[in-house]
């Protein structure tokens, strides 16, 4: 009996019957009406009130993340479309090909070197979009869209003064509309199509300029070799190597770079 009440001592049960003392209850007090029906331990539900706590800062939170995933979800697009990184990639990947290299450089290489190229020769443009609309917005003077709209005017004036009149006037005849009075008129969905027409032409051209002296020396050193009857002999085993050394010594990477800066910026 030692043994069980001291287990029940420790699992906090009474203990038994034969080892508790009776006490007298002690006299009860007369239950007022009001307290007839109610539950013992429970506040009376007069008392009881519901706070319902306010859900604009979560909400708040959920559309501005909302707003960050879909900006950096448009933001290649915008890059590719908006500014002359178009120009850039394809004019520096027409080179490699006219070089004859598949592969080298990488085209990680490539790209990288277009958006820096790209940051550099639209400097100015994105300052301005800096000023009117980006630091008004973080600041908490304009709202997003009044800062969109500011921010759009520096990349459409940049758009316009690029984008041949010829293509724009496709695309507004295309889409049923009279020529716009001036440029504050032109819509985004008429003016980036025929800035990215505009942009590919530039690229071509330029590509055509610097694809011609690398296709000079393949046709010299192919009839050359077919002259000295090596016919088993392919061209470009040596026309490769001139090609890489005539492009080192003019240092055709500066002279390019200049080129495709100047073309935006000059």
């Amino acid at each position: 009996m030692l043994l069980v009440g001291l287990l029940l001592t420790l699992l906090g049960a009474p203990a038994p019957a034969s080892a508790q003392v009776p006490e007298p209850a002690p006299p009860t007090a007369p239950t007022a009406p009001e307290e007839v029906g109610r539950t013992p331990g429970v506040e009376d539900a007069s008392s009881l009130t519901v706070t319902l706590e306010d859900a604009e800062s979560g909400l708040s939170r959920t559309v501005t993340l909302v707003l960050l995933l879909t900006v950096a979800a448009i933001a290649p697009i915008l890059l590719l479309l908006m500014t002359t990184f178009t120009r850039f990639v394809v004019v520096l990947s027409l080179v490699r090909n006219g070089l004859g290299l598949q592969t080298v450089p990488p085209a990680q290489v490539l790209l990288g070197l277009a958006v820096f190229l790209t940051l550099f020769a639209m400097g100015p443009t994105l300052s301005q979009v800096n000023e009117v609309a980006l630091q008004p917005l973080l600041a908490g003077e304009v709202d997003a869209m009044a800062a969109a709209e500011a921010g759009y005017e520096p990349f459409r004036d940049f758009m316009l003064a690029q984008t041949r009149e010829s293509d724009l006037r496709m695309f507004t005849e295309m889409a049923g509309q009279q020529a716009p009075a001036n440029a504050s008129e032109v819509g985004p969905t008429t003016l980036i199509p025929a800035f990215v027409i505009s942009e590919l032409r530039t690229a071509f051209t330029i590509g055509f300029v610097i694809f011609v002296p690398f296709l000079i020396i393949d046709l010299v050193v192919a009839a050359v070799l077919m002259s000295l009857g090596m016919v088993m002999l392919p061209p470009v085993f040596v026309s490769l190597p001139l090609k890489l050394l005539l492009f080192v010594l003019v240092d055709g990477w500066a002279l390019i770079a200049r080129s495709l800066v100047s073309s935006v910026m000059g």
